[in-house]
């Protein structure tokens, strides 16, 4: 495989990765109606362990794990499967999608400014430009559509739902963070280790830090009450989730730089959109179709090919 063509595959992978993620944190909405956040946390790495295990089994020739390989691995599923699922869950839970959309448009310029910090990755204008389209293209969102505008409650509840909603917002914030660090802890890891056995050991860790949280809550939990359609999406959002989009992701960082990867991440809050109006019967409006644009426009700006100079 070339050059070209091997970027061209890593920018595939990326893109890919992060519009898996943005289609499960939309249809978490239904789940975390149906099951407590710990359980479905829980089943959702369980799953996810049992579809990977082979890919625990160490490579012949990859060389063992160091003490700081090790730290990483616990970091980048502490933070970014763990808390992530976490924050993210709880977080929809109490806000809209949208709302969610327009906050983690902040990964870019969360993850530019930590591979700055952290690996040393110079930052080109071309990124930055890339990271502020994306950003200025997600937050029309917020704009298009104000929320309980078309449906007005009672003064009390109205209260109450926004400050749900506030709290809502701050932890999808502290998942935008938890994806930030993944994104850089990733970009090391992946120096070291191949990408399905980084995927399998982050998921093997953060089953192991749910399981007390999970194993509580399947105590008193009703498994009978869950519609045979919620299995079907728990089982997507698993494979998703711990499996599909973590690989994905692992195998595009090998190639390219932890800043220019994370303008993919761009990609969560437009599919996570898309997910509303086709699967949950919202609406797309045409402010909503320019943010779509300038989105996208973000993405190809930081990865078209640059023509090298003579």
């Amino acid at each position: 495989m070339s050059p070209g063509t091997q970027r061209l595959f890593a920018y595939a992978c990326l893109a890919l990765s992060m519009s898996l993620v943005g289609s499960y944190v939309a249809l978490s909405k239904p789940l975390v109606a149906a099951i407590p956040v710990f359980l479905l946390a829980w089943l959702r790495f369980g799953i996810g362990g049992l579809a990977m295990l082979h890919w625990l089994r160490k490579p012949a020739n990859e060389a063992p794990m160091t003490a700081q390989t090790r730290r990483l691995v616990f970091l980048e599923s502490f933070l970014g499967n763990f808390l992530f699922s976490i924050c993210m869950l709880f977080g929809v839970s109490m806000t809209s999608a949208v709302s969610a959309g327009v906050i983690m448009a902040s990964i870019p310029a969360a993850v530019a400014l930590l591979s700055w910090a952290f690996l040393r990755e110079r930052i080109a204008r071309r990124t930055w430009a890339a990271i502020a389209c994306a950003g200025f293209g997600i937050a029309l969102l917020g704009l298009a559509r104000p929320e309980a505008a078309s449906h007005p409650a009672q003064s009390a509840a109205a209260a109450a739902d926004a400050a749900r909603a506030w709290l809502g917002n701050l932890l999808v914030f502290g998942a935008v963070l938890c994806e930030a660090a993944y994104a850089v802890i990733g970009k090391k890891l992946t120096g070291a280790l191949g990408p399905k056995r980084i995927t399998s050991m982050i998921n093997l860790w953060g089953f192991a830090l749910v399981t007390p949280l999970g194993a509580y809550a399947a105590l008193s939990f009703d498994f009978a009450s869950v519609r045979p359609g919620i299995w079907a999406l728990l089982l997507f959002y698993s494979l998703a989730a711990s499996v599909w989009t973590v690989w994905l992701w692992m195998t595009g960082l090998k190639v390219v730089p932890a800043a220019q990867g994370g303008v993919f991440t761009v990609m969560l809050p437009v599919s996570a959109a898309l997910v509303g109006v086709f699967a949950l019967g919202e609406q797309l409006s045409g402010v909503q179709l320019l943010a779509f644009g300038l989105a996208l426009a973000g993405v190809v700006l930081a990865t078209f090919p640059v023509r090298a100079t003579m």
